[in-house]
């Protein structure tokens, strides 16, 4: 016999962190509306979100709010330039958040965009190819739930 676990798309009776760049505002202001509209559709959970000047700045506040968050919705944009420092930054961060929700054993879902320009950051963020703000939210959501159901 096997059990088959998948995640729901309710949040209700969460506490869920965003955490969100200032850094390529347009971009990330519309990854904040996407992941906010898919949280309040989820069942509207208490939501807190934190801005931060920079992606840089996102795993020590995300360290933060996972001491009383149920899990935590990273949201930001890298723009990638002519230098390495795009890629480190990204590496970086995405160790630092992976380490953490290891950690604390609550999830922290990825919305950091990494495009090689303005127009696929826009493009990501709810112009083409969906919304990642949403997904991310969504992705976060969907993890508590299955987490829930495995406890």
């Amino acid at each position: 016999m096997s059990n088959s676990i998948q995640g729901q798309s309710s949040a209700q009776g969460k506490r869920i962190g965003v955490v969100v760049s200032q850094w390529n505002e347009l971009i990330t202001n519309a990854l904040l509306d996407g992941a906010l509209d898919t949280l309040k559709s989820s069942g509207n959970p208490e939501v807190t979100v934190v801005k931060v000047p920079g992606t840089w700045e996102i795993p020590i506040v995300t360290q933060k709010l996972l001491e009383s968050h149920d899990g935590v919705v990273a949201l930001g944009c890298i723009l990638q330039g002519a230098t390495t420092h795009a890629q480190l930054l990204a590496h970086d961060v995405g160790s630092a958040l992976m380490k953490l929700q290891l950690e604390h054993k609550k999830p922290v879902t990825w919305g950091i965009l990494t495009p090689e320009n303005q127009e696929q950051a826009l493009e990501r963020a709810g112009l083409k190819l969906g919304n990642k703000g949403r997904e991310a939210a969504g992705a976060l959501v969907a993890t508590l739930s299955a987490l829930e159901q495995i406890r």
